[in-house]
C-alpha cells in the first residue's frame, strides 16, 4: 500500500505540474477512511475509534530512508515500504511481531507456493 499512496500522489503532481495538488495527510486519508467508504465498510474499518475493528501496523522509523522525523505523514506516504512494518495487529490479535508471523509458518507456505507452481506449469 506504501507503494500505490507514493504512486497515486506523484502521478496528480505530475498531472497537475503542482507538488501541493495532493498533500500526505490526503494521502493517507484515501487509503484508509476514503479506501475503507469506497468498499462500503467505513463503519468497521477506516479509523481508529471505539467500536470499530482495531487494524494498527507499527513501523520501525529508526532506518535511513525515514529520518528526519520533520513530518511523519510524508514520511508514510512518500518514502516507507512494506519491510518498514515491525508488527501487524489485526482486529486486535498481533499477526506478525518484530517481522516474524506468528499465525502461519511462512517456510511451509514457501514450499506450498513451489509446489503449485510446479503443478501450474506442468500444465501449461
Amino acid at each position: 500500500m506504501f507503494k500505490e499512496m507514493k504512486i497515486a500522489a506523484g502521478l496528480q503532481k505530475t498531472e497537475h505540474f503542482d507538488p501541493t495538488v495532493l498533500d500526505a495527510q490526503t494521502v493517507l486519508k484515501m487509503a484508509t477512511l476514503e479506501g475503507a467508504k469506497l468498499l462500503g465498510i467505513d463503519k468497521e474499518v477506516g479509523t481508529l475509534e471505539p467500536g470499530k475493528k482495531a487494524d494498527i501496523i507499527l513501523i520501525n522509523m529508526n532506518q535511513p530512508h525515514l529520518v528526519p522525523h520533520h513530518h511523519i505523514p510524508s514520511l508514510l506516504a512518500y518514502s516507507a515500504n512494506g519491510s518498514d512494518v515491525d508488527t501487524t495487529i489485526v482486529n486486535g490479535k498481533i499477526l506478525m511481531k518484530n517481522r516474524k508471523l506468528l499465525t502461519i509458518d511462512e517456510r511451509e507456505v514457501i514450499r506450498e507456493a513451489h509446489k503449485r507452481v510446479a503443478r501450474i506449469v506442468e500444465g501449461v
